[in-house]
């Protein structure tokens, strides 16, 4: 175990690296807000594919830090959920999360129907579905590991982090033109885009200390709650433990008082444990396994935007008020379920440019991605796994 998590570090220290490398020489796919990680990962299980292919070589798995930087993951983005900032987002907060969660259920029986159509899966379905679309990479390999270990589903992480891939591309190219042609004609300029935000406050030591002390307690105490619901009916990933246990102690212990960690801080260990995570998990990739469905998950992600562009302008956009602020936020919408929040965000600015300042927008869709989608996704991806159709 020791030697495998050692050779499991350097492995994934080697994926940042060339990730980053890649980036700096290839300033698109920054633009493009892909992960290093991925983009590092995506090129490693390229060079682990041609050697198999040619050689006969397949490098060693390294998985035993993968399950604790996924867990780290999840309980840095429960501790850092204050659920009482929801109240600032006001009606609008509450229309997109209701929005959102029908959205999530569209998107899911969109991909279930598809994969059975085709002859495939069903899970395969959900992976191409919100998991990885509204989810995104962490979302994503974590329920794959899931289906390969409870449901026995191969190439599933493989699927997952494909079509969390190609979200991000399509939520950067399909945010902005979902829109076009709903801005009222009064819409015009109205004044001098938003400021960009005042750079937050570098965390210190001590607090990204304390902030990694506090994820590791609740990584340890959703595993332990894991273990103890393992008997439960329902399938449950063990993730959502931390997550849920995060949310608790941040709203019913440490808030109150007064001990909440600093977001800067919580922020950073979120960055670093998803960053590893998905390095390893990158790196663990079997693209020959996955090349048979190269085909089927293109048509269901097409189908996927297809349903994402008419929920934006038919339903979304309406829902939201048909104006201007609207017209923003839905394109924000369309950003993160395809893609992600930083999708969404870059898009909102550069609308801002031309329509003048969307504060309300930004906020509504910041607090929305951030937080709604990643609840209600957890929630509702539960429930249909339950469902007779996923029993194995």
């Amino acid at each position: 175990m020791e030697g495998d998590a050692l050779a499991g570090l350097g492995l994934a220290a080697g994926v940042l690296l060339l990730g980053r490398l890649l980036h700096a020489r290839l300033p698109a796919l920054a633009g493009w807000n892909i992960p290093e990680a991925v983009t590092g990962g995506l090129l490693l299980a390229l060079a682990a594919w041609a050697a198999q292919a040619l050689l006969g070589w397949s490098p060693p798995g390294n998985a035993a830090l993968r399950e604790p930087m996924l867990l780290a993951f999840f309980a840095a983005i429960g501790l850092s959920a204050d659920l009482g900032s929801l109240r600032a987002g006001g009606p609008a907060l509450a229309r997109l999360g209701v929005l959102v969660a029908l959205f999530i259920l569209a998107q899911n029986l969109l991909g279930i129907g598809l994969a059975l159509l085709l002859g495939l899966d069903p899970l395969i379905g959900l992976l191409a579905g919100s998991i990885t679309l509204v989810g995104g990479h962490g979302t994503g390999a974590a329920f794959a590991a899931l289906f390969e270990s409870r449901h026995g589903l191969e190439g599933a992480r493989e699927v997952a982090l494909a079509a969390a891939t190609l979200g991000i591309v399509l939520g950067g190219l399909l945010a902005g033109p979902s829109v076009r042609g709903l801005l009222p004609a009064g819409a015009a300029r109205r004044g001098p885009a938003s400021p960009p935000a005042p750079a937050p406050p570098a965390a210190s030591a001590e607090a990204v200390t304390g902030a990694l002390a506090l994820v590791l307690l609740t990584v340890v105490g959703g595993a332990w709650i894991a273990a103890r619901a393992a008997a439960l009916p329902a399938t449950l990933p063990d993730f959502l433990w931390p997550l849920f246990l995060g949310v608790l102690l941040r709203n019913l212990v440490l808030g109150p008082l007064g001990v909440a960690p600093e977001a800067a801080a919580m922020d950073l260990v979120q960055a670093l444990a998803l960053a590893f995570f998905l390095a390893l998990a990158m790196a663990a990739l079997r693209l020959g396994e996955v090349a048979a469905l190269a085909l089927p998950l293109l048509l269901i992600i097409a189908a996927q935007a297809a349903l994402t562009i008419a929920f934006t302008r038919w339903l979304c956009f309406r829902a939201l008020g048909g104006d201007a602020e609207a017209a923003v936020t839905s394109a924000g919408f369309c950003g993160f379920a395809l893609g992600s929040t930083a999708t969404a965000l870059a898009t909102m600015r550069e609308m801002e440019r031309a329509h003048g300042p969307m504060p309300q927008a930004i906020l509504v869709v910041s607090l929305t991605a951030g937080l709604v989608t990643t609840l209600a996704n957890a929630v509702i991806l539960s429930a249909l796994l339950a469902l007779p159709l996923f029993a194995r």
